[in-house]
């Protein structure tokens, strides 16, 4: 593919008449905590002990259409990972639809069940975690196919070749256990483990964050690479806005649980709206702006088993006055493809 056939497809547009390929509406995600022995025999003798909920996911909305990549940004406690999880199918929401090129999945059955999970995967934070260290790295990358009927009788070797040598891996090595490569090798089992149940979309949780900043880049290229070769899409979750700008169409912001802000990559960069997006942006060194003095987002993220009433970022934001303290706000829209959830751009 040539340069200009690469900027072409970076600079690919995407609009809200598409059939989205993965959809969120109103999806919540909590966890409980169920009281031990102790707690509740406190509770019969008159404490006030409670369940502790956990509020991860509070009502998201979210569309990522085909070929697109969606970066989700926020800082450590926001719930991306869950929601993360609850796109690829991996956790089940509490609340809410997931849509699967426009059918609920809740709804599928079979076989379109079974195509609706596989052609979800996720690549995960931590490479070694995330592998099984009994098995041997043809194993892993060959085992879902092999269940799911995508090997020939007898071509078990060559398939599993062949994801390998798309992941950057030289199949030598595919009867090696996980702790005798490094940790970009180990990554690059999780993508060709991913890849080898032919997916359409990944979600990327972290994928680079564990590695160093050169291995960093070879991955974030080889993800770039895969998406022109094998048309995929992709939920990019990271903390790094640096990677983000990089690699994204479009950029979804979200605090304790919530999405305040999504629009495209340029203009998130150039014209951020929310005020912790803007507070975000205002933390990233940039060359440009060697004499200026950073500052991180004031305040620690509020606990999500006691979120503040209201808009979550309340607490924290700088342009805070009453109605934030009271009243959720909604995402509205502030230009093109560009949502905001921030009672200042009510007008009056």
């Amino acid at each position: 593919m040539s340069a200009t056939d690469e900027q072409i497809y970076a600079t690919r547009t995407f609009t809200d008449t598409e059939v989205p390929m993965i959809e969120l509406k109103g999806v919540s995600r909590r966890f409980s905590k169920k009281l031990d022995i102790a707690a509740k025999l406190a509770r019969k003798l008159g404490a006030d002990v409670r369940e502790e909920i956990v509020h991860a996911v509070d009502g998201v909305d979210l569309r990522v259409r085909k070929g697109e990549v969606v970066g989700l940004v926020g800082e450590s406690g926001c719930g991306k990972s869950t929601l993360g999880r609850i796109v690829a199918g991996i956790l089940p929401q509490s609340d809410g639809q997931v849509f699967w090129k426009g059918q609920d999945v809740a709804g599928l059955h079979g076989d379109a069940e079974r195509t609706a999970k596989l052609r979800r995967q996720m690549i995960f934070q931590d490479p070694y975690a995330s592998l099984n260290p009994r098995m041997k790295v043809a194993d892993i990358v060959g085992e879902a196919p092999q269940v799911h009927g995508l090997i020939k009788r007898g071509g078990f070797d060559e398939y599993v070749d062949e994801q390998m040598r798309r992941a950057g891996l030289d199949p030598a090595f595919k009867r090696r256990y996980p702790h005798q490569f490094s940790g970009g090798q180990r990554q690059r089992i999780g993508i060709a483990r991913a890849l080898a149940v032919q997916p359409e979309f990944i979600v990327c949780d972290e994928a680079v964050a564990a590695l160093d900043v050169s291995i960093q880049a070879q991955i974030l290229n080889l993800f770039m690479r895969l998406r022109r070769e094998l048309d995929l899409t992709y939920l990019f979750i990271s903390h790094d806005l640096g990677v983000v700008e990089h690699l994204s169409d479009r950029v979804v912001i979200m605090y304790l649980g919530r999405v305040v802000e999504e629009a495209p990559t340029e203009r998130v960069f150039s014209a951020a709206n929310h005020p912790y997006t803007r507070s975000l942006l205002d933390s990233v060194p940039r060359i440009g702006n060697r004499k200026r003095a950073f500052a991180t987002v004031k305040g620690e993220i509020p606990s999500p088993l006691n979120p503040p009433s209201g808009c979550h970022f309340h607490p924290r934001c700088p342009l805070a006055f009453d109605r934030c303290k009271v009243e959720v706000p909604k995402l509205k829209t502030v230009g093109a493809l560009h949502r905001s959830a921030c009672h200042l751009n009510d007008a009056g």
